[in-house]
């Protein structure tokens, strides 16, 4: 999964420097990053993005310290120091020539008395990404072999890098004029992202997690002739986190299926809410060891949960749960711990922890097991995607759950649901908008400027209320939003096969019908004067239209008569001819025993 956090100044960039660049430890302030690195056991963050180049930055490079400081910390270029000496030797003023290392508006401009409403907000320079896969990702990670540890961590990067792309090319807008009313998509989708690799969790105890901080530099190109710089738009990202969050959920589950044979299946981890997808085969027990802060999580979460049904009466919705969450993480978020451990040490006491408390022969069989697991799912499991099917679906359950919604949520929704049904098998490009699309065009329409809803019309074109048809549906209060909404796409799935079935049958030839003229065919159609007069079609019959049909049917019977006499003539004729004697059978060999021989029968059993 994918959770976010804004980078500011102050606290936020220094807890960038101090903890999110050396494994989230704890940094002094007099040692360098690289040995804070080493000590901690971490690598060093690399720089990511198709906006590198510009700034003379190349991917896969390591972020140095004084890079992330001019970049990161003052929104200028990475490179401001020489920039800027260069500026003074020429003769600039040290204001111009510092002016000319910053990328777009300087921070200090959100600090001037003269920017309007300045003291009402606080401005960002990143959004820190932080990619976690599921928890079954993370045992096979930490307890099977290093070959598997290290298809693991390149899975993680493919699913990262194509996670950052999407968003860079069909998310990400930059703003510019008066309140950042103009928007567009950023030039050659140039994110700028400097990515930090971390193994363990924040729990007092140590446990495998292995995921990324992507810190996303708000600075960005214009997609004008100039490329000028701007800032990025904060709420295009953050509307669209939960459609990144699954598009790197479905990607990595495609890679370690094809990397590894493994197969995917649906656990529930709270009841009535979605389930995650997690590698088959991988014993339940395991998630319960390694999640020992999710468990915290829930303990707390489940406090926060009884006051607010408490308090509005009602159980929280998608957005509130989620805001619950993130405050939940927040009361339970342990110290820092102070020892410095290497990957190596990390896995070794791992496995030690794993084999004391569920025994060596559950380790060692984590591989075996999975591989066994992926041949039942895909034995029983066809990974086929139907479009119609599955756009049905997706407007089912975002309609329950939310009502009104906006393009981003049906796309979410459609990577969860070829997550499901592929199970980890690879999807055709495209696949998802394509459902997207498939569902706007068939099942929704306009609710107000910005949202829109379901329009089952298609389905029950005798309803005109979308509500009415989805009410006794979802009729169960007592259950949650999720289950109301997977009811709901059961019925109208059921529903879309009943009309295909419907289709197929009335398309089929019907043998032994007869084809009668149409008799309110056979007059030509009142005018519009002669129905406005009053003189419409006249009830009566069609004298030409009654003669046709009646010589079509005596010419029926005349040919049935005629072929009742030949069937006749025929009998008569077989009943007449004489019949020949039968032969004689032959004398017997001398030296071959006699065969009994059945009537009707030939001597070598074969029918006469």
């Amino acid at each position: 999964m994918i959770s976010k956090s804004e980078l500011r100044p102050g606290d936020g960039v220094r807890y960038l420097f101090r903890g999110v660049m050396v494994g989230d430890g704890h940094r002094p302030a007099s040692m360098a990053l690289r040995d804070a690195q080493d000590e901690a056991g971490v690598p060093p963050g690399i720089w990511r993005g198709r906006g590198l180049a510009a700034v003379g930055l190349v991917a896969g490079d390591v972020v140095a310290e004084r890079q992330a400081e001019l970049l990161l910390g003052e929104g200028r270029h990475p490179d401001a120091d020489r920039i800027e000496s260069e500026r003074l030797e020429a003769g600039d003023d040290p204001a111009k020539a510092r002016r000319a290392t910053v990328l777009g508006r300087p921070i200090e401009h959100n600090r001037s008395s003269k920017t309007e409403k300045a003291k009402e907000r606080t401005p960002w320079l990143g959004m820190d990404l932080v990619f976690r896969p599921p928890p079954t990702a993370h045992i096979a990670w930490a307890l099977m072999d290093d070959e598997t540890r290290r298809v693991l961590e390149l899975c993680q990067d493919i699913a990262v890098d194509k996670t950052l792309v999407w968003v860079g090319e069909s998310v990400a807008q930059i703003r510019w004029g008066s309140g950042g009313k103009r928007r567009e998509p950023i030039r050659d989708g140039g994110l700028i992202v400097a990515v930090f690799r971390h193994y363990e969790s924040r729990a007092a105890e140590s446990r495998p997690l292995l995921h990324d901080h992507a810190v996303v530099s708000i600075r960005a190109r214009r997609p004008d002739e100039k490329g000028t710089w701007g800032n990025l738009s904060a709420d295009s990202l953050l509307a669209n986190i939960v459609a990144a969050d699954t598009l790197y959920v479905l990607t990595f589950m495609e890679e370690v299926t094809a990397r590894l044979g493994w197969a995917w299946e649906p656990r529930e981890v709270t009841p009535g809410r979605r389930p995650v997808m997690e590698i088959a085969g991988i014993d339940r027990r395991l998630i319960g060891w390694q999640s020992t802060r999710r468990q915290q999580i829930e303990d707390a979460l489940s406090v926060l949960t009884a006051e607010y049904e408490e308090k509005h009466g009602h159980a929280p919705g998608e957005r509130a749960g989620y805001a619950l969450g993130c405050q939940a993480a927040d009361r339970t978020r342990p110290p820092k711990r102070t020892e410095r451990r290497s990957l190596s040490e990390l896995r070794e006491g791992w496995r030690e922890s794993a084999v004391r408390r569920f025994g060596a022969d559950v380790i060692d069989q984590l591989a075996v097991r999975a591989r066994a697991a992926a041949a039942a799912v895909w034995a029983r499991v066809r990974p086929v995607v139907d479009v119609i099917l599955a756009a049905v679906d997706v407007v089912a359950v975002v309609y329950v759950m939310r009502g009104a919604f906006k393009r981003h949520h049906l796309l979410a929704e459609a990577r969860r649901h070829l997550a499901y049904v592929l199970r980890g098998r690879p999807h055709q490009p495209g696949l998802d908008e394509q459902i997207v699309e498939a569902a706007i065009d068939g099942y929704t329409r306009l609710a107000s400027r910005h949202t829109m809803t379901a329009d089952l019309s298609a389905l029950y074109p005798r309803d005109t209320d979308d509500r009415a048809v989805l009410r006794p549906l979802t009729r169960k209060r007592s259950a949650s939003p999720y289950e109301r909404a997977r009811l709901a796409a059961g019925a109208l799935t059921a529903r879309v096969h009943a009309t295909r079935r419907s289709e197929r049958l009335n398309s089929r030839a019907r043998p032994h019908t007869v084809a009668v003229p149409d008799i309110s065919r056979s007059r030509p159609c009142p005018s519009p004067t002669d129905r406005k007069a009053g003189r419409g079609r006249e009830q009566g019959t069609d004298v030409a239209a009654l003669e046709q049909t009646r010589a079509t049917i005596e010419a029926a019977a005349a040919m049935a008569a005629k072929l009742q006499d030949g069937v006749r003539e025929r009998a008569a004729a077989r009943a007449a001819a004489p019949q020949p004697a039968p032969a004689a059978p032959p004398p017997p060999h001398p030296h071959q025993p006699s065969v009994q021989q059945t009537p009707g029968r030939t001597p070598t059993g074969g029918v006469a």
